[in-house]
C-alpha cells in the first residue's frame, strides 16, 4: 500500500525519527493494522495512521524518552524503552497531531490497549504479530476472525512470558491483562 498523500509528511517525520529497518517495520504495522481493522469493520485509515505513528519515538534516547514521558512507576524508570508510546504520544502533540484515537494507540502500544479502543488493539496485535518478527502467527491469523481472542491471546502469552522469567510486568500491562478474561 502506498502512504496516503495527507500523511506523506508525518511518514517522512517517523522515517527521520527511526532506523531504516525499524521504519520497515512501521510500514508493515501499518498496512496490517489497516487489514485488521478491515476484517473487523473499524475505521481501515485511522488504524494505518496509528500503525504509521506508532514507533515514533522508538529509537529515541533513553534520556530523551526519560525526558518526554516522565516515569510513572519504577519499571518505567529502570527501563526506558518501555515509555516510548508515551513518548511518542508527547512528540505528536508537540507537533501539533490531535486524533486522539490515534494518539491512544501510540501510548498504548507498548503496555497493552484500553478495552474500548479498537484502534490499539488492531496496532497492539499488529505490532507484535507482523510478519518481519517471524513470531505470533496465530495471533495474527485470529485477529482477522477474533480480534478480542487475538488481544487475550498476546498479553496473556507476553505476562506469562515475562513472570515465568522473574520479570516484573509493567502496571499498566496488568491493568489491561486484569481487564481481560483469561486464564
Amino acid at each position: 500500500m502506498m502512504i496516503p498523500p495527507h500523511l506523506e509528511v508525518w511518514a517522512r517525520r517517523v522515517q527521520l525519527m527511526v532506523k531504516p529497518r525499524r521504519f520497515e517495520h512501521v510500514l508493515r504495522v501499518a498496512e496490517l493494522a489497516c487489514q485488521m481493522a478491515r476484517a473487523n469493520g473499524f475505521d481501515e485509515a485511522l488504524a494505518y495512521e496509528a500503525g504509521l505513528l506508532h514507533d515514533i519515538a522508538r529509537d529515541v534516547s533513553s534520556m530523551d524518552l526519560l525526558k518526554l514521558a516522565p516515569p510513572e512507576c519504577p519499571i518505567d524508570a529502570a527501563h526506558p524503552l518501555a515509555l516510548h508510546g508515551r513518548a511518542g504520544r508527547a512528540l505528536l502533540e508537540y507537533w501539533g497531531y490531535t486524533n486522539e484515537e490515534v494518539l491512544w494507540a501510540v501510548e498504548e502500544h507498548t503496555t497493552g490497549p484500553s478495552p474500548d479502543r479498537p484502534i490499539s488493539k488492531v496496532v497492539y496485535i499488529a505490532d507484535v504479530s507482523e510478519p518481519g518478527r517471524n513470531v505470533n502467527h496465530h495471533i495474527r491469523e485470529m485477529a482477522f476472525h477474533d480480534l478480542q481472542g487475538a488481544l487475550d491471546l498476546a498479553i496473556g502469552s507476553k505476562v506469562r512470558y515475562l513472570q515465568g522469567r522473574g520479570i516484573q510486568v509493567h502496571p499498566r500491562t496488568m491493568q489491561v491483562f486484569n481487564s481481560l478474561n483469561i486464564s
